[in-house]
């Protein structure tokens, strides 16, 4: 049995729930009246086993695992085997939150983030890349400071989630039950935990049927970065000079086009090292992309006015641009997320 600690209550519930189904002990970190609410009554987290028609609720009183809530202040690293950083990236400039990072890191206590974009001490792991050129990619660059790259690892959030407003915030719906593929960390014994996590989620059967979204642990650290090209076809390409559009409308509204941005960016992960069979082929990807029939969450969050969204788009160009691989394809992307962005400070300020 492991303790694990997540930094972050929404999205991370979901892996919290599949830690809590093989027996772990599992804290999750948020805000002090979402944690008052899971401290009372769990999480509950829905999820579509194969062949049933409807989703089954997990609430996590009925779970092996014991759950728990924090506010970032009381969260001693220490007390955990393993950190999961299920954030977006802009979450980690608070302050409180950049206190309890710097204590993670002083502790040496590992961390697998499932956010899509990496944190720049795990980017300090790819030989060659110049780190100090991709930090206008990051909202809060100097929150990573102080990990040793070794021991930060990176965790490809594929499952698709959201949250059900009506029904609170401890309630997650699985929309994509896919796999979480994790990359390694440099030290074997924590490698040792992630084994043994994702041996634990995988033995886990309900009515004598398995329950989707596993964790999968891969050799490679570039494997997470397969999304990068998914990202840049559909989730980014929803947003717009003047609204949103869903993800299939963004990958299928020119498919030539869109074949060319993910062939793109396959080509600038190839050059970071990784292997041309970790990538997912075009036609698999489009293919699922004819069911994502809503825009992307950081289109969504554009349209509600936010100012700071993860930048994988801007951090793809400025790697790309280290690389001399041309951007041309997908340069356009990125500008038109930063004149969104910029309109929603203006019209904030």
């Amino acid at each position: 049995m492991y303790r694990i600690v997540i930094l972050g209550a929404s999205y991370g519930s979901l892996l919290g729930t599949k830690l809590l189904m093989a027996g772990h002990d599992v804290t999750l970190v948020c805000r002090q009246a979402t944690a008052d609410l899971i401290n009372a009554e769990g999480t509950d987290v829905r999820i579509k086993l194969r062949d049933e028609a409807e989703h089954r609720a997990f609430r996590s009183n009925d779970l092996p695992g014991t759950l728990n809530a924090l506010v970032p202040e009381d969260v001693n690293p220490e007390d955990y085997d393993l950190v999961a950083l299920a954030m977006s990236e802009p979450q980690y400039c608070a302050d409180n939150i950049v206190d309890l990072l710097g204590r993670i890191a002083a502790a040496g206590t590992p961390c697998l983030s499932i956010m899509n974009m990496p944190p720049l001490p795990y980017l300090r792991r790819v030989e060659g890349l110049d780190t100090s050129r991709l930090k206008a990619a990051y909202t809060c660059p100097k929150a990573w400071a102080g990990f040793k790259p070794g021991t930060v690892t990176l965790c490809s959030p594929d499952p698709q989630a959201y949250r059900v407003p009506e029904d609170g915030a401890n309630t997650l719906h699985v929309g994509l039950p896919t796999n979480f593929k994790a990359a390694p960390f440099e030290d074997e014994a924590h490698n040792r935990i992630l084994r043994d996590l994702e041996s634990g989620i995988d033995a886990v059967t309900v009515d004598g049927k398995d329950v989707p979204v596993k964790l999968r642990v891969f050799d490679s650290i570039f494997v997470p970065f397969a999304k990068w090209s998914m990202l840049l076809t559909g989730n980014y390409r929803c947003v717009l000079a003047d609204g949103a559009r869903p993800i299939k409308e963004a990958v299928h509204g020119d498919p030539a086009l869109s074949k060319r941005i993910y062939s793109t960016v396959d080509e600038v992960v190839r050059r970071l090292g990784a292997d041309a069979a970790d990538a997912v082929p075009f036609e698999k990807y489009a293919k699922a992309a004819d069911g994502l029939l809503k825009p992307s969450s950081a289109a969504r969050a554009i349209e509600s006015g936010a100012d700071r969204i993860e930048r994988v788009d801007m951090l793809v160009k400025l790697i790309a641009e280290q690389q001399g691989v041309e951007t041309a394809e997908f340069a356009g992307i990125v500008d038109t997320v930063n004149a969104r962005l910029d309109a929603n400070r203006r019209s904030a300020a």
